[in-house]
């Protein structure tokens, strides 16, 4: 027997997923998995096993409302009552609502990943959801000891050390009966990615609860998660500075291009080239796509004594001591000013021009070949006794950190100085 939408509304499209189990599944989609087709949350783990599954899955951004939920409840009660097994499994909005409708769905089990209390702002402050509160479909909407059951065990896991979800945990432990509790340090509201395993699933569902297994099996799942690796950096990055090069040493990572945002990738690229010489299989590694090495040995000061240079694996105009630049010369091309002109550098003997656009996503451009769609060179201008960078009536400005972004006004991190190596 196929998959079948059994109810549907405007908020909510619930299908049925006929299997072998003794169980039934009730599987909740989340903010990203929303209703597409007749599609369902972690529908292949799900199917793998066999699972008889009624996935939940949600239409809009709106925490499962009320009327929703008990129009489905009448809808879906013939399958219920062939199945005295009842388990529901979900993330985030998904498990707000396992949480929430266990009682009423008679589940003797709960595994909610990162589940939040309520999104009303007078319960729970948390700018990530509070923004989508909808009085009519929300208020009165926290979870409470009524909707819950002492016949039932909720299993949370979620990251202590992420301020937003304890608020939601600390809320929902006042009100469950029988909770365990798994952490998952430094992966942040991700749980539900870093988690995904078919096997890990199955041990959720239908394992007996014991901490240590549980504890053995994430650990083996986490170190395969290449989203874990990711929330680790971002979480440690600005605690520990040297954590990057040992993650990188101590495991094969091959990520993708789009792996880590611009901010992130430009963080990490940073404490890189700061504290360690940076090889080719380091920035594979980290999913980092770079070209044009070389440089050249004029350099241009910032007011805090730190050297001018184009970075290449970045493409963008940053600050570095010389320790670093002598050390990662291949990626960071200082910039070479001697009069009023454009900002260039010296590239295997080729002069090549700094370009940006209004965005201010800068680009490499050879002399004699033609400006992109949008690009600018940026201005080299000299005064008396300072170098000012200039984009239209923009200008470059450089902080203690080494990043740098243009302003319209000219002070002293806007100033810079030539000094010749």
């Amino acid at each position: 027997m196929e998959k079948q939408i059994i109810f549907e509304d405007e908020h909510i499209r619930v299908i049925w997923m006929p299997g072998q189990s003794e169980q039934l599944i009730f599987s909740f989609g989340d903010l990203i998995t929303r209703a597409k087709g007749n599609n369902i949350n972690a529908e292949k783990s799900l199917a793998k096993y066999q699972f008889n599954v009624i996935g939940i899955m949600p239409k809009e951004r709106s925490w499962f409302p009320h009327k929703s939920m008990q129009a489905m409840l009448i809808a879906i009660a013939p399958i219920m009552a062939k199945f005295k097994q009842r388990i529901a499994y979900a993330g985030s909005m998904g498990g707000y609502a396992a949480i929430k409708y266990s009682q009423q769905l008679g589940c003797q089990r709960v595994v909610a990943l990162v589940p939040q209390y309520s999104i009303d702002p007078q319960d729970v402050d948390d700018p990530r959801y509070n923004m989508f509160f909808h009085k009519d479909n929300n208020q009165n909407m926290r979870v409470t000891t009524q909707d819950v059951s002492t016949e039932c065990e909720y299993i949370i896991v979620y990251d202590p050390y992420c301020v937003e979800d304890r608020r939601h945990y600390e809320k929902l432990k006042a009100v469950l009966p029988n909770l365990h509790t798994l952490n998952l340090p430094f992966t942040g509201h991700d749980a539900i990615a870093i988690l995904a395993s078919s096997e890990l699933l199955h041990d959720f569902l239908t394992r007996e609860f014991d901490a240590e297994f549980f504890y053995q099996k994430m650990r083996q799942v986490k170190k395969n998660s290449k989203f874990y690796y990711r929330k680790v950096i971002e979480n440690l990055l600005p605690r520990h500075r040297f954590a990057l090069g040992k993650i990188l040493k101590n495991n094969h990572l091959a990520l993708d291009q789009q792996f880590f945002d611009n901010k992130l990738k430009q963080s990490l690229v940073r404490e890189l080239l700061s504290n360690k010489q940076v090889s080719q299989q380091d920035l594979e590694k980290l999913g980092i796509q770079f070209n044009l090495p070389q440089e050249n040995h004029n350099h241009l000061l910032d007011s805090f004594g730190h050297a001018l240079v184009f970075n290449a694996i970045s493409q963008n105009i940053e600050s570095y001591t010389f320790d670093a630049i002598n050390l990662n010369h291949k990626f960071l091309i200082p910039i070479y000013a001697q009069h009023n002109a454009l900002v260039r550098i010296l590239v295997n003997d080729e002069v090549y021009l700094i370009t940006m656009n209004d965005r201010h996503v800068m680009k490499l451009c050879k002399v004699q070949d033609p400006l992109g769609v949008g690009m600018h060179p940026l201005m080299l201008k000299k005064y008396s006794d300072y170098y000012v960078i200039s984009y239209k009536d923009l200008n470059l400005h450089s902080n203690e950190f080494g990043a740098t972004e243009f302003s319209p006004h000219l002070d002293e991190q806007s100033q810079f100085v030539t000094q010749i190596d």
